[in-house]
C-alpha cells in the first residue's frame, strides 16, 4: 500500500477514539501488527490496520479480555475458522459475563445491606467501617432503617 493512503498513529487515535499509549500497548503485546514506518522512523497504519483497532475496541465494548481477542484475532488470521469456532468462544464469554451479573447482584445486595444498617449523623462508631474491616458480620435486613431521599 502507499504510504499516502496510510495514516500515523496520532491520526490513528484522533479517529478511532483511541488514545496512543493504548495503540503502542496493542501493538507490543500482538494484538495489533507491526505498522511500517516512513524513513523518519513514524509508524504508519493501513485501512487494515485501522479495521483490525475497531475490531478490538469494539470486542474490548463486549467485554472481551485481551486473550479472548488474541484468540479471535488467530481464528481471523488464519482464514480457517469456522463460525462455530467464534460462537464457542463467544459463548463462553457469554457465560463468564452471567456470572459476573450473579457476582454483581451480590454484591449490591451485600452493599445495600450494609448501608441499611448505617444510620449516617455524627455518630463515632460506623457499621460500614465494621464491616469493611471485617469487625462485624453483614446481616441482611428486610426493612431499611433509613429512607433514600
Amino acid at each position: 500500500m502507499s504510504q499516502t493512503q496510510m495514516i500515523k498513529r496520532g491520526e490513528l487515535a484522533i479517529r478511532s477514539g483511541c488514545n496512543l499509549e493504548t495503540i503502542r500497548y496493542y501493538e507490543n503485546i500482538g494484538l495489533l501488527r507491526p505498522p511500517e514506518r516512513t524513513d523518519s522512523g513514524h509508524r504508519l497504519y493501513s485501512k487494515d490496520d485501522q479495521a483490525r483497532l475497531g475490531f478490538i475496541l469494539r470486542g474490548r465494548e463486549l467485554g472481551f479480555s485481551i486473550e479472548e481477542l488474541k484468540s479471535l484475532l488467530s481464528l481471523v488470521d488464519s482464514h480457517g475458522y469456522s463460525c462455530g469456532e467464534v460462537f464457542d468462544l463467544t459463548r463462553d464469554h457469554l457465560t463468564s459475563i452471567r456470572q459476573k451479573i450473579i457476582d454483581l447482584k451480590k454484591l449490591e445486595r451485600t452493599l445495600a445491606d450494609v448501608s441499611a444498617q448505617c444510620e449516617g449523623g455524627d455518630v463515632p462508631e460506623c457499621p460500614i467501617i465494621d464491616a469493611l474491616y471485617g469487625h462485624k458480620v453483614v446481616v441482611p435486613i428486610e426493612v431499611s432503617r433509613r429512607q433514600s431521599p
